[in-house]
């Protein structure tokens, strides 16, 4: 007997619905419109146009009985310029142009009884859609989904697809957010990776932008302008209307937006992209009231994980409740990124100096606690107090990497940390992100060792793309290797075809003898983390991690595990030799080089070398 096929659609009151008994119903929040028409099908510039009507709540709405799925339509404001559908679940062409009427009914889902997996089995491997294959789709992707089933990844995070301006973009210059951009494939491409994924017991995981829109493409303003407000602003200009006036409507897109994302391509997760940029004054918050709505909607059917990125480490937003996330499961973590930056390639300039005098201590504490700032000064940040205590929430709170592709992509060449320090090292430093209790993530490439750069790129027009190359050179100029003008020129250009082409995955790698080598040496720390680590995880609390300073780049670290067993963590981030080392208790499961423990027992730790233990129960 096959399978039965099921069908998920997610209702909302924007954008363009295939209803049941036919026709099209089209619908667009317009407050600052004289007038608005539909034109459907028909050229873009010209063509016929029909006329909304506008109810006293500023919707316009019309059903058009003999439009369906495929129909290609825009609205025209003020009987001038046509514009896309803000909502739109399609583009034809590109953010300027035409949205498609998609049916969501119409893509079969297998009937495969997925419900998702636990968090404390996250293990992510972030990558970018594009730079991902040679193909650069989301067919692509699926394609390479058994190599990432083999190496022991249980999550894939896609950076934004949402339509972006040109043919390349990182993605967080979307302005279309509920349409996978075209230049990865049509939104039944996106369905089928994510079926094909759950089908191998793979999550997948979204990330989604709620502070800004791009630069390009974004035609609100001409017809919605209760959408943005100049009460406060945000690095890319006015920031999004969420405690405004009229802002009821906004809040409800972006709820509405994630919704859709989980409901309707049955995503596992979002990652929120830097909600501290987020201005919202009122109770609840838009992320509160967001959280909520997933949490008594699809996450009351499957599980759900709401991760963020948040500089401003607010610990309340990953409160516990009867062990489970209130709000958000997990945050990433940059401060454990900055102590592991430092560690490995000495560099102390900008954000990083805040974490270069008691290095040790940094990276202990967000081991154990979580943050390293949980409401200290912040130098970098002009003195300024950062964060909240985060040592009462579990481990699995913080998602812990040593490159993403912030951290890799913002430098000026893209650079990765195998072209910044030695292989020995970095191996070190790997064994204790992996095996760490919190769950880790690393971006596309670094389980080959790859020394392929992932630069920022993009695709403007007009004059936004000089624009964009002299702004990206410039923020390197308080750089001390970026003072000269010959020195930022020397940064590549975002717009050129090269600089995308340079970011592209080097697959030949993964069959090279240096690929192989850091292949397995990946394969196998994750196995550990599966054997070891996994199972224990589950039932953790909070307050349940210390960590001692042994010396200025080294540390002891302990967690109480769920099953209450101890693991413990010896780890020496320099070149001396740690001697007079404390008794430690327990098995070991790993050591970085062979040999190792004998030497533990004499009380000594090698430069640049981890062990890891394990005391078991009684």
């Amino acid at each position: 007997m096959a399978n039965k096929k099921l069908y998920y659609r997610h209702l909302m009151p924007f954008g363009a619905e295939v209803k049941p008994e036919g026709g099209v119903l089209f619908q667009l929040w317009a407050p600052t419109a004289e007038r608005v028409e539909l034109c459907f099908e028909g050229d873009q510039e010209s063509g016929p146009a029909i006329s909304m009507s506008a109810a006293a709540d500023c919707w316009y709405r019309h059903h058009l009985p003999e439009a369906g799925a495929g129909g290609r339509y825009q609205f025209r404001i003020n009987g001038d310029i046509r514009v896309p559908d803000p909502a739109s679940r399609c583009q034809v062409a590109d953010v300027h142009g035409q949205s498609e009427v998609i049916d969501p009914a119409a893509f079969a889902w297998p009937d495969d009884d997925w419900t998702g997996r636990p968090w404390a089995e996250t293990v992510l491997y972030e990558l970018h859609v594009g730079a991902f294959t040679a193909e650069g789709t989301f067919r692509g992707v699926e394609k390479r989904l058994d190599y990432l089933v083999e190496l022991g990844v249980t999550a894939i995070e896609l950076m934004p697809v949402a339509d972006f301006p040109g043919t390349r973009n990182w993605g967080y210059d979307g302005v279309l957010p509920f349409a996978p951009d075209r230049c990865y494939g049509r939104p039944e491409d996106l369905k089928r990776l994510v079926a094909a994924a759950h089908a191998r017991g793979l999550m997948v995981f979204l990330d989604v932008v709620y502070n800004h829109f791009g630069p390009e493409g974004n035609y609100l303003h001409l017809y919605c302008a209760p959408f943005f407000t100049d009460r406060h602003t945000t690095p890319w200009g006015s920031a999004i209307n969420y405690d405004g006036p009229q802002s009821r409507v906004v809040r409800d897109f972006f709820i509405h937006n994630a919704l859709y994302w989980l409901e309707e391509y049955r995503l596992d997760g979002l990652r929120l992209d830097a909600v501290h940029a987020i201005r919202d004054d009122s109770r609840p918050d838009i992320l509160t009231e967001l959280a909520e709505a997933v949490r008594n909607g699809p996450g009351r059917e499957r599980q759900v994980h709401l991760v963020l990125e948040n500089d401003a480490n607010q610990a309340r937003y990953l409160e516990r409740q009867e062990g489970r996330p209130r709000w958000y499961t997990a945050q990433w973590n940059d401060d454990i990124h900055h102590c592991f930056h430092i560690l490995l390639t000495g560099e102390q300039e900008g954000y990083y100096a805040d974490y270069r005098k008691e290095l040790a201590t940094a990276l202990g504490r967000c081991l154990a606690e979580g943050f390293a700032y949980q409401g200290e000064q912040s130098a970098y940040r002009d003195g300024s107090k950062r964060g909240e205590p985060s040592a009462a929430l579990p481990p699995t709170a913080f998602v812990s990497f040593l490159q993403n592709h912030d951290q890799i992509g913002n430098r000026a060449f893209g650079d990765r940390l195998t072209t910044l320090t030695d292989a020995k090292s970095l191996q070190a430093m790997t064994a204790v992100l992996l095996l760490s209790p919190s769950p880790p993530l690393f971006f596309m490439g670094d389980e080959l060792g790859t020394r392929t750069p992932f630069p920022f790129f993009c695709d403007f027009s007009g004059d936004l793309q000089a624009a964009v190359t002299a702004g990206r050179r410039r923020e390197f100029a308080g750089f001390a290797a970026f003072r000269e003008p010959s020195a930022r020129a020397r940064i590549p250009d975002p717009q050129a075809d090269g600089t995308y082409a340079s970011a592209k995955m080097r697959w030949e790698e993964a069959t090279s003898g240096s690929g192989l080598a850091w292949r397995n040496f990946y394969q196998r720390l994750l196995r550990l983390r599966l054997r070891f680590i996994v199972p224990r995880l589950g039932a953790m609390a909070g307050n349940d991690g210390r960590f001692y300073v042994l010396g200025e780049r080294s540390l002891l670290v302990e967690w109480r595990l769920g099953d209450d067993s101890i693991l413990r963590l010896l780890a020496n981030g320099g070149e001396k030799t740690i001697s007079s080392l404390p008794e430690i208790r327990g098995t070991v499961f790993y050591e970085s080089e062979p040999g190792l423990e004998a030497g533990l027992r004499h009380g000594t730790l090698p430069g640049w070398s981890v062990a890891w233990f394990l005391e078991a129960r009684e």
